[in-house]
C-alpha cells in the first residue's frame, strides 16, 4: 500500500512540470523560424483568382520555408494588395508541418505570415522525440519557436520506476 502511494507521489512529481509546460508555450522546431524566407509551394494543380488576390493549390501541396514543411491536400492563399505577397495560408484536409525533429497534426492550419503565426485546429497531434500531446488547437508562435496546446490536451507520462 505504501509503495503504491510512493510510485503516485512520483508520478505526479515528474507530471506536474510537463504539465505545467502544456498550459504554457513549449518549444516547437529546432529553432525560431523567420517568417520572411520565400515561401516555395508545390501542387498537382492552381487556380488564381485576380480579382481578389486568392490562390488555391490542390492535390498533394507541399509549402516549404526555411526548415519547416507544412503538407495538405489543399491550401487556399491570400495575398496582400502590395507586391503580391503571401499574407495568410489557410490549408485544410489533413495537415501535417513538421520543423526540426518535431511534427504536429490536424485537420486545418491557418498561417499569418504577417505575424509569424500558425494555428492548427482539430484533432491536433504534437510529436516531440518520443512524447506525443493531443489536444483541440495548437498556437506555434515562429518568431518565437514556442507552440501553446488548449482544449483538453492530453500526454502520457511515463513514470520512474521506484527506487528499493
Amino acid at each position: 500500500m505504501l509503495l503504491g502511494r510512493v510510485m503516485i507521489a512520483a508520478a505526479l512529481c515528474c507530471a506536474l512540470p510537463v504539465l505545467a509546460a502544456a498550459q504554457q508555450a513549449i518549444a516547437f522546431g529546432a529553432a525560431a523560424q523567420d517568417s520572411a524566407l520565400p515561401v516555395e509551394v508545390t501542387a498537382d494543380a492552381l487556380a488564381v483568382n485576380q480579382s481578389d488576390g486568392t490562390a488555391e493549390f490542390l492535390g498533394n501541396v507541399l509549402i516549404v520555408q526555411g526548415e519547416m514543411r507544412l503538407s495538405a491536400p489543399r491550401v487556399f492563399v491570400t495575398y496582400a494588395e502590395a507586391q503580391g505577397q503571401i499574407r495568410l495560408l489557410e490549408a485544410t484536409g489533413g495537415v501535417t508541418l513538421v520543423s526540426g525533429v518535431d511534427a504536429a497534426e490536424a485537420q486545418r492550419a491557418d498561417y499569418n505570415i504577417e505575424k509569424g503565426v500558425v494555428v492548427m485546429s482539430g484533432d491536433v497531434l504534437l510529436t516531440q522525440g518520443g512524447t506525443a500531446l493531443t489536444s483541440q488547437s495548437m498556437t506555434i508562435d515562429l518568431g518565437k519557436g514556442t507552440a501553446a496546446l488548449t482544449g483538453r490536451v492530453k500526454t502520457v507520462l511515463k513514470a520512474q520506476p521506484a527506487q528499493e
